[in-house]
């Protein structure tokens, strides 16, 4: 069965049209700021996060309250102080859009660290596919860039709705890596993990009811979580690696990470596995909770339609 890959955008003279002149701007701007000193990019970018959380009320809302909700034993100060430094790592996250599209490849190298890609290389040298298992980091455009330079692999892939943007986010998101499947596209991503690629895959977002059980995750007993994961891995003959990318402290650049492959996963109980799935992003998440993308509604789909809303 031939992977029925995204089709590369191509340039269109339409897309110099005024409607997209705002998008152009912006992106211009995001360009000339890449080509700044890493150190000087983090900083303007926590000062963007900081005036973003004046703004956006509402994700700073609903962050607040998934704080809330996965840390209840925090005070109210700490949880505000964790929120500042989220939203500053968020700003810092919309810089790096450019530096993972447009820095060249020894820019790259240069601030990268990487930690156990040991546990990839196993998997692949055994002849099976490898469902990276990422995660909702603020860090994962980087971090997709960054694996591409040591091990080119497959993206699940949603088109942007701009035509401009659709254009830059697709060619920023296979500079290093191979091709995009659409996220809809179940039987390519089970056919390119046949073919022993490597796919990044995050299961970690609330996605609906649609292959989801409710299970645990921080202390919230029954956050929907999709079933994927281990489907994935089944249909795929194909082994979880676990991926993280961190934003490192003392502002060198980041660390990726990769945690041994889970052997037990498929084990045939669905629900067992993504408990598992759940466990495993929660220990990463409180390794750098700032790091998080605590903006999303990760709990917004409870059991039942009448129940009152996290949010």
């Amino acid at each position: 069965m031939a992977i029925q890959k995204v089709e590369a955008p191509r340039f269109r003279l339409a897309l110099l049209h005024p409607r997209y002149w705002p998008t152009w701007l912006g992106v211009a701007v995001l360009y000339l700021i890449s080509w700044l000193p890493y150190k000087a990019q983090l900083a303007l970018g926590r000062g963007l996060g900081r005036f973003l959380g004046k703004i956006a009320k509402s994700r700073v809302r609903v962050a607040r309250r998934n704080l809330e909700l996965c840390f209840p034993e925090q005070s109210a100060a700490e949880r505000e102080a964790l929120l500042k430094a989220n939203l500053e790592a968020t700003g810092v996250a919309m810089l790096e859009t450019g530096m993972a599209w447009w820095w060249p490849q020894w820019r790259i190298k240069k601030h990268m660290q990487v930690e156990n890609f040991e546990y990839v290389r196993e998997v692949l040298d055994s002849g099976q596919g490898v469902i990276l298992m990422a995660m909702h980091f603020v860090t994962l455009e980087i971090g997709a860039r960054m694996f591409g330079e040591m091990q080119p692999g497959v993206g699940f892939y949603r088109p942007h709705n701009n035509a401009l943007m659709e254009y830059l986010q697709y060619h920023g998101r296979v500079r290093s890596n191979k091709y995009l499947v659409d996220k809809r596209d179940v039987r390519g991503m089970v056919q390119a993990l046949r073919e022993g690629e490597v796919v990044w895959y995050a299961p970690d977002q609330d996605y609906g009811r649609r292959r989801a059980v409710f299970v645990p995750f921080f202390k919230v007993p029954d956050a929907a979580t999709v079933t994927a994961t281990s489907m994935f891995a089944k249909q795929g003959r194909a082994k979880v690696v676990p991926f993280v990318q961190t934003r490192l402290a003392d502002g060198s650049g980041y660390k990726l990470s990769f945690s041994p492959a889970l052997n037990t996963l498929p084990s045939g109980d669905e629900v067992q596995d993504t408990k598992l799935v759940n466990a495993i992003v929660e220990r990463e998440i409180r390794k750098q909770p700032e790091q998080y993308m605590w903006v999303h509604r990760r709990f917004k789909t409870r059991p039942n339609e009448a129940d009152p809303s996290y949010y």
